[in-house]
């Protein structure tokens, strides 16, 4: 979705007049549901602001590129990748070539004994009990998100495993620009929060193996910034998402797996406060766990899981994807000729 986004940026821009986020109708991108403009990424906000000057510069570029790599397959994208491989006539969109779902299949970090406890905590639960709570590297939350986030877990009454960071009232991600505090993330949780979950609870301060921890079989859901990255591997371990973007690119990839492939349910904010209460947080917890919208959820997943290993088999398309772009690689080189 993002890819499309980017590359019908330029037609946007010549055909919008005004702020994207005053229109009254969502953005039409080809392949795509409608995106509301409040749901595009940070630079679209302002359109007289240096990052939207220099996005718009490098998308008018990308028709210049002989293909552009997607980490995606077409059962987890299908309408973006469709609409981008058949392009309308006279649009200069480069040819796609779709080789994902490409993921890491270990976690690295300086924590190799919290990681090690996290984990055979994780062993002990039962197959597909526990919800990991992890916002990303970058990713972070107001004092009062996290208060709030505490007290839906805790009453949701599920299992859980949470990577808290440092709170941050001015961004969503913080952790990606400033230096790590000397406050212990942990101290910032309601009191009492530990003690009284403790069992049920497993709460990490600042990292977690999260790759290891998504191929757990305790592992039954991913409350999750949907990261490109996060998604790829909640979808090559089955693992069933609650959508909870913050910045960048999240909240359109929140708007693919909610409404167009139906893998993720989405906690709503309060609009005048800002804030996911509580009541939603463990309403939406429950749900995925127990209700029939969470089955549905996971069976998608399932699905998507069975998609991702066959498409990167000998004979999947992305395997013949990646090998018919080698090809053509080596069909020009030896046509060059050497002076």
């Amino acid at each position: 979705m993002t890819l499309s986004l980017l590359l019908h940026m330029p037609t946007l821009d010549e055909t919008v007049a005004g702020e994207y986020r005053d229109l009254p109708e969502p953005i039409r991108v080809p392949g795509c549901s409608p995106i509301p403009a409040k749901e595009l990424p940070d630079p679209f906000q302002e359109r007289g602001n240096d990052a939207y000057e220099a996005l718009l510069h490098n998308t008018k570029r990308y028709g210049l590129a002989e293909g552009i790599f997607l980490n995606s397959f077409p059962k987890l994208d299908a309408g973006a990748i469709n609409a981008l491989q058949f392009a309308e006539p006279g649009k200069r969109t480069p040819p796609i070539y779709p080789i994902g779902p490409l993921v890491k299949i270990d976690s690295t970090g300086n924590d190799e004994l919290g990681a090690e406890k996290c984990l055979n905590w994780l062993d002990e639960q039962p197959t597909g009990s526990v919800l990991f709570v992890s916002f990303g590297s970058g990713g972070t939350l107001s004092s009062h998100q996290i208060n709030e986030l505490a007290l839906g877990l805790e009453n949701s009454g599920q299992r859980f495993i949470w990577v808290v960071r440092n709170p941050s009232d001015k961004e969503a991600d913080a952790s990606f620009f400033s230096v790590h505090s000397e406050n212990d993330p942990l101290s910032f949780l309601p009191e009492g929060f530990v003690e009284r979950n403790r069992g049920r609870g497993f709460v990490v301060a600042s990292w977690a193996p999260q790759a290891e921890i998504l191929s757990r079989g305790s592992t039954g859901g991913f409350l999750s910034h949907c990261g490109w990255n996060s998604t790829l591997e909640s979808v090559v371990n089955g693992v069933p998402l609650i959508a909870w973007p913050l910045y960048a690119e999240q909240k359109m990839n929140a708007i693919m797996l909610t409404e167009e492939i139906k893998a993720a349910l989405r906690p709503k904010m309060n609009e005048e406060s800002g804030i996911v209460e509580k009541e939603e947080i463990a309403k939406v917890v429950k749900e995925l766990f127990e209700g029939e919208e969470g089955k549905r959820v996971k069976a998608k997943m399932a699905e998507l899981k069975i998609a991702a290993k066959r498409v990167l088999g000998e004979d999947g398309s992305s395997s013949t994807t990646l090998s018919e772009v080698v090809q053509k690689w080596r069909t020009k080189i030896s046509g060059l000729k050497i002076i």
